[in-house]
């Protein structure tokens, strides 16, 4: 089990990282790249951005599963 559950917590780290550098701060971040210029900020969310919250916020669940599960399996190892 520990076999499976280190390499998917592996890739969810790094998918995290780089989900969380692509959301804009105040100032607007690399997400501006793909679509979201100073108009689409100004209007709100757009969906793009709507999108990329969705699925940082799914990678953080998985990553913190994937955190207390190796946590459980390392402490009865």
């Amino acid at each position: 089990m520990l076999y499976l559950v280190t390499p998917l917590h592996m890739l969810a780290s790094g998918m995290l990282i780089v989900l969380v550098l692509l959301h804009s701060g105040k100032g607007g971040g690399l997400s501006d790249m793909f679509g979201g210029g100073m108009g689409a900020s100004a209007a709100g969310s757009t969906v793009m951005e709507k999108n990329l919250n969705r699925i940082t916020v799914v990678i953080a669940v998985v990553w913190s599963f994937t955190t207390v599960a190796l946590g459980m399996l390392l402490t009865n190892t």
